[in-house]
């Protein structure tokens, strides 16, 4: 299950490619926002998934909605998937899943991040959830349709 739409998404921070700490709660200040939870750079679904993300950056941008993708992974891996796919957002390595728990967003025995996409209102309320774990492309479709 995920985090259900109207619920206070959880406050976090963690290391984000770019360089700095992000922190919800300030770098999305009264901003909505796109996040969404994922297993492992560089893995088929994965990388499509953030690919599409990517191909439906500027749909996104327009509303002046962020995109931030999370996973385990660590910092050095992030770069070189952002590099790889030429992604325009910013991705957060969330290393020992504390975030993605608390985003309901990992599978307990395997400690791995589910496949979740939330639309945060720009008071950081859950205002849409899509969760597909084999199915990438929905996860952008879900939000495009959301927010327009």
């Amino acid at each position: 299950m995920a985090l259900k739409k109207g619920t206070k998404a959880p406050d976090f921070t963690l290391s984000s490619t770019s360089g700095e700490k992000f922190t919800l709660s300030q770098d999305c200040k009264d901003q909505a926002c796109i996040i969404y939870f994922y297993p492992k750079d560089f893995t088929k679904v994965c990388s499509k998934e953030a690919c599409d993300f990517r191909d439906q950056f500027a749909a996104f941008r327009a509303l002046d909605i962020p995109i931030y993708g999370i996973s385990r992974d660590d910092m050095k891996t992030h770069i070189r998937f952002k590099e790889e796919y030429s992604l325009p957002f910013d991705l957060l390595s969330d290393l020992d899943g504390r975030v993605c728990k608390s985003y309901d967003a990992l599978i307990p025995i395997v400690k791995m991040p589910k496949r979740i996409t939330y639309f945060l209102d720009k008071n950081h309320i859950v205002a849409g959830v899509y969760a597909d774990m084999f199915e990438s492309k929905a996860h952008v479709e879900e939000m495009l349709k959301l927010i327009k």
